[in-house]
């Protein structure tokens, strides 16, 4: 199959509009409600990709939210170690010290967890029509799971302007050196020489989305999306240090479509009239966020147009 007709069959497996579910009540129930509104049953070995939250964060979503949800689909929990260059801003940058963490974080007393890089090698990925990388390097331990839930908390980021499904799927499931090859536009696999040489606004973004679209065509359509709009802080869960919400919260999407349900988001924060809008806002264009939404769409990974249908 050539280039053009792998995305072309990709952008016509995606529906002109996608349906978005989405509620303004944010409860651990509902997460599985919005779930079982998807219409879909996740086969096999189900990977959870959530953001398991830096050492001193405050606003990430803790284990006991998502309990009943992993619970539901039998789901293991999946994380990959970061490229962090300097330890003094977390703990999750090797194995050892993330594993400590994610059972100080309370994950491994419910769950079955996965730090998917732990041993090497990475496997590598293909990405025939990326903008800017032509391969995603990846915890090898991925490949044994048949279906992925990425569960995210969407909020903004220092660096790529916002988090949400798109960033679960790139920056989330890549290695250490994938990481650091999606922070460099593909210059280097260092996580040391990365920071050193940064991918622009323009790049990094769309470093992301050939990322993302690596893991979507791995898994084929058995994937499906999770998104809660709660502790709207402008930066990450990956930061030690990480401002407060600056919103109120605003409730739980879900989606078939990883560029539609970060599209809705964006979107709510727009349409909101709370006044920590504009302080979100800037985070997100500052940083030219909306751009992986963009180059995501572009590759055929989902649809910017959805409906919204809500519960």
């Amino acid at each position: 199959m050539s280039e053009l007709t792998a995305l072309v069959s990709r952008q016509e497996a995606i529906p002109m509009k996608s349906n978005v579910y989405f509620t303004r009540t944010i409860t651990p129930e509902k997460v599985v409600e919005l779930y079982r509104a998807l219409g879909v049953t996740l086969p096999g070995k189900v990977a959870v990709k959530v953001h398991s939250g830096e050492k001193g964060n405050q606003n990430f979503l803790h284990p006991d939210f998502w309990k009943p949800m992993v619970e539901a689909v039998n789901g293991t929990i999946v994380e990959c170690n970061t490229a962090y260059g300097d330890a003094s801003v977390g703990v999750r940058d090797n194995t050892d010290s993330h594993w400590k963490l994610m059972e100080e974080h309370g994950w491994t007393k419910d769950f079955t967890v996965d730090i998917m890089d732990a041993e090497g090698p990475d496997v590598v990925w293909p990405i025939p029509n990326g903008k800017i990388l032509k391969e995603n390097h990846l915890g090898k331990n991925i490949e044994n799971y048949d279906s992925m839930l990425v569960l995210a908390h969407f909020k903004g980021h220092p660096m790529g302007g916002y988090g949400g499904a798109l960033k679960q799927l790139s920056i989330g499931c890549a290695s250490r050196a994938g990481k650091a090859l999606i922070h460099s536009a593909g210059k280097t696999d260092d996580r040391y020489k990365t920071w050193e040489q940064h991918a622009s606004p323009v790049e990094f973004p769309e470093a992301m989305a050939d990322a993302a679209e690596s893991v979507v065509a791995h898994f084929k359509g058995k994937i499906a999306y999770i998104n809660v709009m709660k502790n709207l802080s402008v930066d990450c869960d990956c930061c030690a240090v990480a401002e407060d919400p600056c919103m109120q919260d605003i409730g739980i999407l879900a989606s078939l479509d990883p560029v539609a349900i970060d599209q809705a988001c964006i979107d709510l924060v727009m349409q909101s009239d709370d006044p920590g809008k504009e302080h979100f806002m800037e985070r997100v264009n500052s940083r030219n966020g909306i751009h992986t939404i963009e180059a995501a769409a572009e590759l055929g990974t989902g649809s910017r147009e959805y409906t919204l249908i809500e519960l």
